[in-house]
């Protein structure tokens, strides 16, 4: 577009000054032309035709040139005629001219330049007329070649421009492709393409290189730094839960034993840590799920896990009413403690936000190759904002009641990625509170 805007400038500035100099030369041939057929005329001399001593008549004499002949090679138009006007000669089919007014002038499409001979007393006119139109029609063709030169020369610009810009930016687009790639894959180990040429691009893929070798390293190092921390804490959690066993046995022998205020003492820390055990035995499954130590896999009836784990409840439920509703032999390959944490934080979690004398539904059903189970609960329901943030980890709601420790949630989502399925929030059924469904591949009939 650059140069197309300085080919036209250029055009117009050529165009203009071109069409001037034709326009000064047509008037210059006009002029030289005219003072060339008087010089021609006056040296052959006129024929005078004289009565009365005076001049009657004028005629060209032998010697004028012909005039047909002299105004054909400029396609020109030759009279010769007295002052009033009335023709003595002119070339054939010549149209009529003005008498001469002055020594040059623009009639009907024509320039006329008159040039005077005397003759006796009087004196005789030699009209020499081109058309306009062949000097407009010059001009013309000079604007069509301009305009033409600046069309080719812009789309020569155009293909130039275009080859220049895709070899230039040819490795531009392979640094692109491979950070695409990196994007994609989230692999920085990955080569970045050279150009051979030792330029900015060359200087920026070296760059590229260099900061992808450094975040590889650095993503290395920190890989090998979180699979330290997560040993660390499924190690300590595994080790903490032996002493805690041993705790909890004392204190509740020493329940048992107490009276009065010390036994509501021993009470109060036999809460404590259980839920403290509890605590352990979350991190340990977190722990282990991020470390990818995977418990052995065995056929699990997912219908009687949820019913086992709304009867532990049961006694605790209070108020609630806690429903089941499950298919018979709804089996996936899992873990079955697994499922059973996984199980139990939901209905807990439910039962946690939900007013007393409200109801709590799980349902199992086998559905296009799954087992879904879902925990539905006539609570408040979760606000829009919050439904991303309720799988993380230590995340607790404005409205926990019994002070969780927030893991309950993550565990869930952690159990069902260990069993390649999926946890979601839901849309509840008839406007009820939450809705939790867990998706589990069904395990495959076994062939009779």
């Amino acid at each position: 577009m650059l140069t197309l805007v300085i080919l036209l400038g250029f055009a117009a500035i050529v165009g203009v000054l071109t069409t001037q100099r034709i326009q000064r030369d047509f008037e210059r041939d006009v002029d030289v032309a005219a003072d060339d057929l008087k010089r021609a005329i006056s040296t052959q001399g006129l024929q005078l035709v004289v009565e009365g001593g005076r001049v009657v008549d004028v005629k060209l004499g032998k010697g004028s040139p012909n005039l047909d002949t002299y105004a054909a090679s400029n396609d020109a138009v030759i009279r010769v005629v007295y002052s009033n006007g009335d023709l003595i000669a002119s070339t054939a089919r010549a149209p009529y001219l003005p008498p001469p007014r002055a020594r040059t002038q623009e009639y009907d499409g024509f320039r006329i330049a008159s040039r005077s001979i005397p003759v006796g007393s009087g004196a005789v006119f030699v009209q020499y007329a081109r058309k306009i139109s062949d000097v407009q029609a010059t001009a013309n063709r000079v604007r069509v070649f301009l305009g033409l030169g600046v069309l080719g020369g812009a789309a020569l610009a155009l293909l130039a421009g275009l080859a220049t810009a895709t070899r230039a930016m040819a490795p531009i687009q392979r640094l692109t492709d491979a950070a695409r790639e990196i994007e994609r894959s989230r692999d920085p180990s990955l080569t970045i393409p050279k150009p051979e040429a030792h330029d900015e691009v060359s200087e920026l893929a070296l760059t590229l290189e260099g900061m992808l070798h450094a975040l590889d390293e650095a993503r290395t190092e920190t890989e090998a730094t979180l699979a330290r921390q997560r040993q660390f804490i499924a190690d300590a959690s595994h080790e903490l839960r032996t002493p805690l066993t041993s705790v909890l046995a004392n204190l509740e022998l020493l329940e048992m034993e107490l009276e009065g205020e010390s036994r509501e003492a021993a009470a109060s820390a036999l809460r404590s840590s259980r839920r403290m055990r509890r605590l352990v035995a979350d991190l340990l499954l977190l722990a282990r799920a991020d470390a990818g130590r995977a418990a052995q896999h065995v056929p699990v009836d997912v219908s009687e896990v949820v019913a086992e784990a709304a009867g532990e409840l049961e006694p605790v439920a209070g108020d609630h009413l806690i429903s089941v509703a499950a298919e018979p032999g709804a089996e996936v390959e899992g873990a079955r403690d697994e499922l059973h944490r996984l199980t139990l934080n939901l209905l807990e979690n439910a039962l946690r936000h939900t007013d007393p004398g409200t109801a709590v539904e799980a349902t199992v059903e086998r559905r296009n190759g799954e087992i879904v189970l879902s925990v539905e609960d006539d609570g408040p329901g979760i606000p829009f904002e919050l439904r991303d943030k309720v799988f993380e980890r230590f995340f607790r709601g404005a409205g926990d009641r019994s002070g969780s420790s927030g893991l309950g949630l993550s565990i869930v989502r952690a159990v069902a990625h260990s069993h390649a399925g999926t946890v979601s929030l839901e849309e509840p059924l008839d406007g009820r509170g939450a809705r939790f469904v867990v998706r589990l591949p069904a395990r495959a009939a076994t062939p009779r």
